[in-house]
């Protein structure tokens, strides 16, 4: 049971963290600290994809 929960603690950290990034890429200024941001989700999720901005 410990292991699961280490397993389980861990899942919950990362969604954290994806949810702290996501909120960076959001607001990221220029493409360099976009590029910083998204390198940090590739490392945390690599099948994550940028979702297209949607169009009015």
């Amino acid at each position: 049971m410990v292991e699961r929960r280490k397993e389980l603690d861990q899942r919950y950290s990362r969604k954290k963290k994806m949810l702290k990034l996501k909120k960076k890429l959001a607001v990221a200024k220029d493409s360099r600290e976009r590029e910083t941001v998204l390198r940090k989700i590739k490392l945390l999720s690599p099948w994550w994809v940028e979702p297209k901005p949607q169009q009015a």
